[in-house]
């Protein structure tokens, strides 16, 4: 099994663990790490009646812009949990600028081990942090003692299309997607499919410039460690691309047969 940096890198795009200390300064303009609130919003209103009373674990959280943005909307209570420990310093002090502290409790921790010891959600997000659990049959395997009867998972990650002659070992293609969904003997309920390139370049080409900035700063601090620095911005670079160019972007909404 992968430590708690491997799986926290490996989510982030990097290849290299001496990365991990480095991640709360390289993504320090970041709040929206990965998975779009307001797509899972829209997914919630579409579905869910009374989504006031919904209680949301959000795995992988990141600095708490699903969560927090759903409280924010429905009045839902929300628990946010991610590995960097900085991230969740963040996502508490954002909570109370958004005034759902009330309602949303963050916890740092590996979400492979903080699962076992949870209670039943209605909603459980796992917001782009990769296969931790294994493929996605197996991680419906995993969250589905977590998730009550009629409950809902939603799931933010990038598949190929059928006929795609790229390889991507972190992604598969959709007919397998949903074979190991059925796996699990659950089935989708609906699917938000990002597909505006105009407006995914852009913030891609925005969201790399920070990157790249921050990284700079870190190697006039630290040159002997250019390497590693280096070696982040241009994974990223790499992954930017993949996810423009030969990458479906998708959030699913998954629910028991």
């Amino acid at each position: 099994m992968k430590t708690t940096e491997e799986s926290v890198v490996s989510a982030m795009d990097g290849d290299n663990t001496e990365i991990f200390p480095y991640l709360p300064y390289i993504l320090q303009d970041f709040w929206e790490i990965g998975t779009s609130p307001e797509e899972v919003i829209t997914l919630i209103e579409k579905h869910i009646k009374n989504p006031s009373e919904l209680h949301v674990l959000d795995l992988g959280c990141g600095k708490g812009a699903v969560s927090i943005r759903l409280s924010e909307r429905f009045g839902c209570k929300c628990f946010g949990i991610d590995a960097i420990k900085e991230f969740i310093e963040e996502a508490g002090t954002k909570a109370k600028e958004y005034h759902v502290d009330a309602l949303c409790l963050f916890k740092a921790g590996d979400i492979r081990d903080e699962i076992k010891t949870l209670e039943q959600f209605d909603v459980i997000i796992s917001g782009a942090v990769g296969p931790v659990f294994g493929n996605h049959g197996e991680t419906l395997i995993t969250l589905q003692p977590h998730l009550k009867e009629n409950g809902y998972v939603i799931i933010d990650d990038g598949y190929l299309e059928d006929d795609s002659d790229f390889e991507y070992p972190r992604a598969v293609r959709r007919k397998d997607l949903f074979t190991q969904i059925a796996s699990a003997n659950m089935m989708l309920v609906d699917e938000i499919m990002q597909t505006d390139e105009d407006d995914k370049s852009g913030e891609y080409d925005k969201q790399l410039e920070f990157v790249k900035k921050r990284c700079y700063e870190l190697i006039s601090k630290y040159p002997e460690k250019k390497y590693l620095f280096e070696g982040y911005i241009n994974s990223q670079k790499q992954e930017y691309e993949n996810l423009e160019q030969n990458l479906i972007l998708s959030i699913l909404m998954i629910t028991n047969k």
